[in-house]
């Protein structure tokens, strides 16, 4: 069964937050979706200094499998993106909530957080796809 971490917040499009520093957002995607993606080849992430609104696309993430979509669950700048992720993504597969994170986000609307899941409620949504 893919972990869900119980201190992190989920979007139904299977990304996952968590908060540093104030008002700084890690953002990843699950273990869930790179489980159901298989191995990933190829992620194109958005430029640091990027300003983008919630459930934006921010880019793309490609498996020998499809090519899917990422979008951000929160609103900001872009203050850091993996590039170990980029230049390695199969971290993704290994480390999805550690070394396979994708983008550092300075949030503008904190309150976003209130809209996404807590993990008992992603794990029930995620059953509803299994």
């Amino acid at each position: 069964m893919p972990e869900t971490p119980q201190d992190l917040k989920y979007s139904k499009e299977h990304e996952w937050v968590r908060m540093e520093d104030g008002d700084i957002a890690v953002i990843g995607i699950t273990d869930f979706a790179q489980d159901m993606l298989g191995d990933i080849v190829f992620l194109q992430l958005p430029e640091e200094g990027s300003v983008i609104a919630q459930m934006a696309k921010i880019g793309e993430i490609e498996s020998v499998k499809s090519v899917s979509d990422l979008f951000t669950p929160v609103s900001g700048e872009v203050t850091a993106r993996n590039t170990a992720a980029i230049d390695a993504p199969e971290v993704v597969n290994s480390a999805p909530y550690g070394d396979g994170w994708l983008l550092r986000i300075r949030m503008s609307h904190p309150a976003e957080l209130e809209q996404l899941l807590t993990a008992e409620e992603y794990e029930a949504h995620t059953a509803a796809q299994g």
